[in-house]
């Protein structure tokens, strides 16, 4: 896989003038928050060599640089996910790009399925820590020291710097962020009504199809991370309904312009 990311890192260099600081993985519906990017080149994913392709509704596909509140970004607009089929080596790829690319800090954003009987629909949770339900590691295999060490920590996943600086902003702002442990399962379906009382059970806030693939691989490499969840359905006794695709780009739209608005005071406040 080295040769790969050296492969694409060097495509990459030969399309760009200046090396990203940050990195953001844009999940379904939130691709918007490209929008406040001062673009200065945008990629399709089916260009860059080795890269995987989006297939999911809402997932743009493409890798667009820029920047935003004075920092360097590469932005994801679209993710991949392991139900796509692609493997968990196939779906982190972009992650060691970025971090080969320069980055420093890893951003990402997804929907999910509240559990939290405090939450609501359209809430953002910032994500202190994860569960692993997709029975799945990217880490599986020979491990390669030039990218990562072999056994790395996760007891700080998601730096508590950035996650205590996502609050002061949020007041600030007068926003409101909930804070909790999400869950990814493999999907592609929602979860059943036992399911949603198993994964609560066992301590998750919410539930989603994607994020921690990306953040072992990053934590694998150092870097830092800072994610959000939008609540886009609620898989809480009494309040579970039929849901579609559909509704969960709606729902995560809605959320979006304020999720965004506190990424870029985070980015123009914190030190990384």
């Amino acid at each position: 896989m080295l040769k790969q990311i050296k492969e694409t890192v060097a495509f990459l260099n030969s399309q760009i003038t200046e090396k990203p600081e940050v990195g953001i993985i844009l999940g379904t519906g939130l691709g918007g928050l490209v929008k406040e990017l001062d673009i200065c080149q945008t990629i399709p994913y089916k260009e860059i060599p080795n890269f995987p392709v989006s297939t999911v509704d809402g997932h743009h596909g493409q890798l667009i640089f820029g920047a935003m509140s004075g920092r360097k970004i590469v932005a994801m607009q679209g993710r991949f996910h392991y139900y796509e089929g692609y493997s968990m080596k196939e779906l982190t790829f972009p992650v060691y790009v970025m971090k080969f690319l320069g980055i420093r800090l890893l951003i990402l954003s997804n929907a999910s399925g509240g559990l939290n009987p405090d939450f609501k629909i359209g809430d953002i949770m910032v994500i202190e820590d994860h569960i692993n339900l997709m029975k799945d590691n990217p880490l599986i295999g020979k491990n390669d020291d030039e990218v990562g060490i072999r056994f790395p920590d996760m007891s700080n996943a998601y730096d508590k710097k950035m996650v205590d600086s996502a609050f002061h902003i949020a007041v600030r702002e007068g926003i409101q962020l909930r804070r909790g442990i999400y869950a990814a399962v493999s999907g592609p379906t929602y979860e059943t009504p036992a399911e949603y009382h198993y994964i609560r059970t066992i301590g998750a806030d919410a539930v989603g199809m994607s994020t921690v693939p990306e953040v072992i691989a990053a934590r694998h490499m150092g870097l830092d991370c800072f994610a959000v969840s939008i609540i886009s359905d609620l898989g809480v006794p009494g309040k579970i309904v039929e849901i579609s695709h559909k509704h969960v780009i709606d729902a995560a739209s809605l959320a979006e312009p304020a999720m965004t608005r506190v990424i870029k005071k985070m980015l123009l406040e914190s030190e990384f």
